[in-house]
């Protein structure tokens, strides 16, 4: 039988005396005892009676689905912070952002995450959202790392530049885009069963139905104002300027967009490693060499001698960024037009210098969007299927 848990919504008149859900805890230490019974006060609400599964887990704790016990088969996302301090501190910060996410864009029309409200449960932020799809990741992963088909590849990116390019517009950075953070609203999918080969390994492909995605985990989204870490982004979106510590802004999302539309394209990572001067030497494999000056600015002055990234092409290191690294453009399935129009938009994005880097404002209106419908651009086409 499923946990109990419970959740809250503006609606109950008077207050509440229930038990404690089972597991909470009210310490770190493992036989601390369960907290007192949690008590709830008019102006504050109840939902969800269920936990059915967990959804993910992390540093920062775990999101669980709880299902509605007032509605049929309606469930809502749950996401349960860690009762340590830094993590509580990091949720207040996220619950700061979404609440004026939510005051900007209360319809949602810019396809960020809405959060439906939050709680303090006995040290345990919790933040609860609407019920969403498996992540473009996740989805790609259970496929076996087979790529969107272009027409998707196409809608997803003009969805997340114009909900980054929404942050952006009311001076924040989001900070840690990657496809983990980009989720389906519905993953529900069609599947082509590949026929049965003696002696060959054939895989049935998925095609996801409907492309409609928004955008979560804001926990390190920065206002333009605020202290800005000198390390931001998960390894293989960030972007050289983080990388050489010239400070960032921005610009830093875009890469992490580029890199983002290069995965849904091709089903790999393009900049596949865990070290810094690997990166550098990947991404001068890639797009060319580094800009003087940035390399000059740098506080990062291992990396560089006289300007020049300091690589052994003959280490193993080297061998391994040669084998698995080549040019930008022949990384191209077809030479098409809407291809190559994809590879200029991705060129645009991955622009070393982050003061000539393409922004989202002008991304949008790059000739790769014109084939998507107005009702495409506008969110208002939630039904569309683009599996084919």
């Amino acid at each position: 039988m499923a946990a109990p848990i419970f959740f809250f919504f503006q609606f109950q008149e008077l207050p509440l005396v229930l038990s404690c859900p089972g597991g909470w805890g009210s310490g770190n230490h493992p036989r601390a005892p369960p907290p007192p019974p949690l008590v709830l006060i008019p102006s504050l609400f109840f939902v969800a009676d269920e936990v059915v599964k967990t959804l993910g887990e992390g540093t920062f704790g775990k999101v669980v689905e709880c299902r509605d016990m007032h509605k049929a088969n309606a469930s809502i996302a749950l996401k349960i912070i860690k009762n340590v301090e830094k993590y509580r501190e990091a949720a207040r910060l996220e619950i700061n952002v979404l609440e004026k996410l939510n005051e900007k864009d209360p319809k949602g029309e810019n396809l960020c995450v809405q959060m439906l409200d939050w709680f303090d449960y006995h040290g345990h932020m919790c933040l609860s959202f609407n019920m969403l799809g498996l992540s473009v990741f996740d989805f790609l992963r259970d496929n076996n790392y087979h790529p969107y088909p272009m027409p998707q590849v196409r809608h997803m990116a003009y969805q997340l530049v114009k909900s980054v390019k929404f942050l952006h517009d009311n001076q924040l950075t989001h900070t840690d885009l990657k496809p983990e953070n980009v989720l389906f609203v519905n993953s529900d999918a069609d599947v082509l069963y590949a026929p049965k080969k003696v002696g060959k390994k054939k895989r049935d492909v998925r095609t996801v139905k409907c492309t409609d995605i928004q955008l979560i985990d804001f926990g390190s989204a920065t206002f333009d104002h605020e202290h800005h870490s000198t390390i931001v982004s998960t390894r293989h979106y960030r972007s050289p300027e983080v990388i050489l510590e010239l400070g960032w802004s921005q610009p830093c999302d875009v890469w992490s967009v580029g890199c983002i539309i290069f995965e849904l394209y091709t089903g790999f990572t393009l900049f596949q490693t865990h070290d810094n001067r690997e990166h550098l030497a990947m991404m001068e494999r890639i797009l060319g060499s580094m800009p003087y000056r940035m390399a000059k600015k740098s506080r990062k002055t291992k990396y560089f001698d006289h300007g020049r990234l300091r690589w052994d092409e003959r280490s193993s290191a080297g061998r391994y960024v040669k084998e698995n690294c080549k040019p930008l453009c022949r990384y191209m399935i077809d030479d098409g037009e809407e291809h190559r129009q994809m590879f200029d938009l991705i060129e645009k994005m991955l622009e070393y210098d982050p003061s000539q880097r393409i922004t989202l404002a002008t991304a949008m209106t790059h000739p790769f969007f014109d084939k998507l419908t107005p009702a495409q651009r506008s969110g208002r086409d939630r039904t569309h299927s683009l599996s084919r």
